[in-house]
């Protein structure tokens, strides 16, 4: 394990731009077949719809649902990752500084891209295993909503995932565009704040705040649309399903739209800002700023332009939606927040394209460290640094392979899904003009992805 990479790697978060970049061919074979399966599911595939949510799936057996309900199970778990956010914390306080510390990736490595990783393949995991709900229920306080519901206000619909949306967009501006992503003092700071937010939010408006504004929860939510798990909303069983069937139980709230586009926005800049074009940019013009120090002053364009990308995705897609053509006045405007789940397998994709090695080869440097919390020459659970294994970073070949795969594959779904969600509200004459715009836009979101993958 090199500490200098690590270095860089915690300075920046978990950017996956300084892993080779993909080579042009792989992109513009993996651009063509996009494009091609793109044109054939929407002119040549299925003329009705497919996938519905309302499909019950099969029932696993009945020791599943009585175990994944078990209080014994939920709280083991709960007290689980409650016990192991103490152990961060105590590595973070009292462990050593910089990258040798294990917070930065605990934050930027096993939360941002492990929670999808677990989320897709089980489901929302993060409403059992947050630290923040655990330490709610252990302070008796979803008693006290029991007892006195009238000390508690409504959470207002209007707002929706809308707090969750700022939250994912602070969490991506500290990765991203802060002054120093990798300070421990900065991410303790940050920790902190969502800590007393989420606690205040809650005791205002109880537990459904965790649900609507925990960015953690929601972007746990969004991407377990694909896992093949569900519970039946019938008979309370935990069934086995499609994961196209799934993927519209994405509930159509306000702000639905944004958490998508922070999540799939910010990636693209991750890729963009480390790009040696936007760099020189920044060096060029954070000296010129002369009211900011240059740090700052850096920090602002970087904000800037992340701002500038989550944007683009977000009014690209809304303005795609609202142009299908062939409905009226009142479906048009739900539309995008309709379609909005057709995002997610784009930003599944995208992640794991992005920061898979991050995962895989940031992942073990992250549990080595956390063997020796405090920096003391520990080998707590038998870890040691020569344990760590540089599997994908070794074949390169493999990972521009994996890069490719999850960025076309993400849009293939994404498209059958958005076509499959038109067929059940378009009218039958505009079920093929009527998706254009929406097919472009995401086929332009490919092209885009991979160009920045291969740029990085």
């Amino acid at each position: 394990m090199t500490s200098g990479v690590s270095a860089q790697v915690l300075a920046h978060g978990v950017g996956g731009s300084t892993d080779l970049p993909v080579p042009l061919s792989f992109a513009l074979i993996g651009a063509a077949w996009a494009l091609t399966v793109t044109f054939a599911v929407v002119a040549l595939a299925w003329k009705t719809p497919r996938f519905d949510p309302d499909k019950p799936g099969r029932d696993l057996p009945i020791w599943v649902t009585r175990a994944v309900d078990s209080p014994v199970l939920r709280w083991t778990l709960s007290l689980a990752a409650y016990l192991f956010a103490v152990w961060v914390a105590v590595a973070a306080v009292f462990g050593p500084s910089g990258s040798d510390n294990a917070l930065p990736g605990v934050f930027y490595v096993l939360l941002w891209v492990g929670l999808v990783a677990v989320s897709v393949l089980v489901g929302p995991v993060w409403r059992v295993i947050s630290p923040v709900r655990t330490l709610w229920r252990l302070l008796g306080m979803t008693r006290w909503e029991t007892a006195d519901r009238s000390t508690l206000r409504r959470y207002p619909m209007t707002w929706g995932y809308w707090p969750a949306a700022f939250g994912l967009l602070a969490f991506v501006w500290l990765e991203l565009a802060s002054p120093d992503a990798g300070s421990l003092a900065a991410i303790n700071s940050w920790l902190f704040v969502y800590t007393v937010l989420m606690l205040l939010g809650a005791f205002v408006f109880g537990s459904q705040w965790f649900a609507r504004a925990d960015p953690f929860e929601v972007y746990s939510l969004a991407v377990s649309r694909l896992a093949p798990f569900r519970r039946n909303p019938e008979t309370g069983r935990i069934t086995a399903i499609n994961p196209m069937d799934h993927l519209p139980t994405m509930p159509v709230r306000p702000g639905v739209v944004a958490v998508l586009a922070v999540l799939l926005g910010s990636t693209a800049f991750d890729s963009f800002s480390q790009s040696p074009v936007f760099r020189d940019f920044v060096d060029r013009h954070s000296a010129s700023l002369p009211v900011l120090s240059e740090a700052w002053a850096a920090s602002l364009l970087r904000t800037v332009g992340l701002v500038v990308f989550v944007s683009v995705v977000g009014v690209t897609f809304w303005a795609a939606a609202r142009a299908t053509g062939g409905v009226n006045a009142d479906v048009r405007r739900r539309l995008p927040g309709e379609l909005a789940h057709s995002l997610i397998p784009i930003v599944v994709g995208y992640i794991f394209a992005h920061y898979l090695s991050y995962l895989v080869e940031r992942g073990q440097e992250t549990m080595v460290r956390l063997g020796d919390p405090l920096g003391r020459g520990w080998h707590l659970f038998g870890l040691d640094s020569t344990d760590v294994v540089y599997v994908l970073s070794q074949n390169p070949s493999v990972l521009w392979t994996i890069k490719v795969s999850c960025v076309v594959i993400g849009h293939i779904v994404a498209v059958i899904a958005a076509h499959d969600r038109a067929l059940r509200l378009l009218p039958r004459r505009n079920q093929i003009s009527g998706q254009l715009a929406m097919m472009l836009t995401m086929v332009g979101y490919t092209f885009t992805g991979l160009y920045l993958l291969f740029g990085g």
